[in-house]
């Protein structure tokens, strides 16, 4: 009975204990670095529903307040200190070093001075990302193991946690269903019909110019593409209409970036989509859906649009001015020799074994079936995904419904589905018609999807650097900076002039987005915040920043001897590539003057684009007017 007794009392006081000791189970979540003047969070983990706790810095006390996974208290430090969590009576020592807050603008900034140094933008996203990664293992581990934790973070943290979202994903999917559209396209002669369909109407130089340039735009959908088909098939055109290769490689060149960078469905729109979404992740006011955001960006697209209209312009007036009206006036007088034509150069660029392969019959609807199915199926996934009978049913506009609609939508979903769908169509058809076997089909598709890699990769590296940016509290570094000496009315042309340096220097449109979006975009919500500005007042600076990013890209991008697009315009064209940088510059920066004094400025105080447009496109038809002269007249 007495043993009996014992093993009671000895079981009581397990049950007491295991009791006593669940009453006090925790557990701490702190951050392994802080950074200078930033706040951040000190988690307890209980499931209790009172919590004995406390954070005592430097004697100073800061209680622990019930959240949702716990209890929590907010730390910042600007100094070196012993942090100390008591915890029921438990005494947990931390000590912090704060990273300095200006360290953090080293990696963007790394990254951009190597893009200028080396021309490639690669390279440059990857050391942005290490240095970021170094500078926080640096306060962890030390020099050398920082080092390496730094490379090895880069990969299975970074950019794994960039892959790791479902939008981005998608973005990655969607741009390579388009590269493989674009391809089976082309290999089945469905852009040489679109182009056969309008050279046609070709007779004069008039005429000659425009239908490249119509051609231009109506390969929308893809730069490369548009570059290399339109150059090398109107090649022959323009030769015989005495139209300079100079001129022939400006209106390819000024149609393919601006038209693709606009335009709703393109091979760019999955890329500028996931930038954008990785600039405003960062700003909790913003609930609008990303692509609703691109399309309020694009009335602030004046760089773009009025290139487009330059062209008409010039082509209206029979005019030119620069080193372009010399070269014309040589090409109309047969007093320059052309280049040899490469007859191995297939639509994009290639001379490879598949390139040389007997091309299939041109038929323009083997384009446009294809091209219409991605339109019209993206465009019902939109409404599809965003549907809301109460907004149909409102009193507001027809267009506001359709706004409201299409900003609710999931245009990741839509576009996957319409990529997805224009690609089946396009293999479908050629097997239908050009009987092609299905092996070559696909074949061509893979041509196509491998043409989109370097352009994942720079998407999946400007990612992973903008989750460096965003842990090292980059923006927050610029806002404080820049506060007291930004009017957030400059914010836009300052955007612009900087967008156009880097992808100057780096010859990258794709690059500098990647570069500037998950930068630019938070810094200029906080300064316009820290002015004091609403929300409403906010958002047409954002929207005319998110546009001026991409259209100071395609800007610089015109400029630079080292452009991707600018390299594939004098090949596809057979010019000159130092007369063809010559040539477009001039042009190019007259658009791009116009573009800031007489849209981006205006804008940002408020004047609409409905009266900025025409004031700038008025501006350019006067500086053709006057500066420019006839190609017709002779050159001695």
């Amino acid at each position: 009975m007495k043993t009996l007794r014992q093993y009671i009392l000895l079981l009581s006081f397990l049950f007491i204990s295991v009791l006593a000791h669940a009453q006090v189970e925790y557990e701490i979540e702190a951050p392994s670095y802080l950074i200078e003047g930033i706040e951040d969070e000190i988690l307890i983990r209980s499931e209790e529903s009172e919590l004995v706790a406390s954070l005592n810095i430097n004697e100073q006390s800061i209680p622990f307040e019930k959240v949702e996974d716990g209890w929590a208290a907010l730390i910042k430090l600007s100094y070196n200190a012993n942090v100390e969590i008591i915890v029921e009576g438990e005494s947990t020592m931390i000590n912090y070093d704060p990273i300095p807050l200006w360290v953090s603008v080293l990696p963007p900034l790394l990254t951009i001075l190597l893009a200028l140094l080396f021309k490639e933008v690669i390279t440059s996203l990857f050391f942005g990302l290490f240095l970021g990664a170094f500078i926080i293992e640096l306060h962890k581990s030390g020099i050398i193991l920082g080092a390496i934790f730094a490379f090895l973070r880069s990969l299975d943290t970074y950019m794994i946690d960039a892959l790791n979202d479902s939008g981005h994903i998608s973005v990655i999917v969607f741009s390579l269903l388009i590269g493989g559209m674009v391809s089976v396209i082309s290999k089945s002669g469905g852009m040489q019909g679109i182009v056969d369909s309008i050279a046609r109407y070709a007779n004069t130089p008039r005429s000659g110019q425009f239908s490249t340039w119509l051609l231009g735009v109506a390969i929308f959908f893809d730069d490369y593409a548009n570059t290399l088909v339109v150059g090398k098939t109107m090649r022959p055109v323009t030769d015989k209409l005495k139209i300079s290769r100079e001129k022939l490689a400006y209106l390819v060149d000024s149609t393919a970036a601006p038209i693709a960078s606009i335009a709703l469905i393109t091979t760019w729109i999955g890329a500028e989509l996931g930038y954008i979404e990785d600039g405003i992740s960062v700003i909790p006011e913003i609930d609008t859906a990303v692509y609703a955001i691109f399309l309020n960006s694009l009335s602030y697209s004046y760089y773009p649009i009025l290139s487009l209209i330059f062209i008409l312009i010039l082509i209206k007036k029979g005019k030119d001015f620069g080193p372009m009206l010399e070269a014309e006036r040589l090409a109309r007088y047969g007093r320059v020799s052309h280049l040899q034509e490469d007859d191995d150069l297939d639509e994009y660029g290639d001379n490879s074994k598949t390139a040389k392969e007997k091309p299939n019959k041109a038929n323009k609807w083997m384009a446009i079936v294809p091209i219409l199915i991605l339109l019209f199926v993206t465009i019902g996934g939109l409404f599809y995904t965003g549907w809301n009978s109460g907004v149909w049913s409102s009193d507001i506009s027809f267009l506001s419904k359709i706004s409201d609609t299409i900003g609710n939508s999931d245009s990741y979903q839509a576009l996957l589905w319409g990529s997805a769908s224009g690609l089946v169509a396009a293999i479908k058809m050629s097997y239908f018609y050009n009987r092609q076997n299905i092996s070559k089909l696909i074949g061509h598709s893979m041509e196509g999807v491998k043409s989109m890699i370097p352009a994942i990769a720079i998407l999946i590296l400007a990612w992973s650097l903008a989750l460096v940016i965003e842990e090292l509290h980059t923006a927050d570094f610029l806002s404080q900076m820049f506060n007291d000496s930004i009017n957030p009315y400059f914010i836009p042309l300052i955007t612009f002039l900087l967008s156009a340096l880097i992808a100057f220097s780096t010859g990258s449109s794709w690059g500098t987005m990647a570069i500037l979006y998950p930068l630019i975009l938070p810094l200029s919500w906080q300064i316009c915040t820290m002015s004091g500005w609403g929300v409403e007042q906010t958002l047409p600076i954002f929207y005319n920043v998110v546009s001026s990013v991409l259209a100071g890209s395609v800007l610089g991008d015109h400029c630079s001897p080292i452009s991707d697009t600018t390299i594939l315009s004098s090949l596809a064209s057979d010019c000159d590539h130092i007369q063809h940088v010559r040539t477009q510059m001039p042009y190019a920066l007259t658009v791009g003057a116009i573009a800031c004094l007489l849209g981006t400025i205006p804008s940002a105080y408020g004047i609409p684009f409905w009266i900025n447009l025409p004031i700038a496109v008025g501006a350019l038809w006067l500086i053709v007017h006057f500066a420019g002269q006839s190609t017709e007249e002779s050159t001695d």
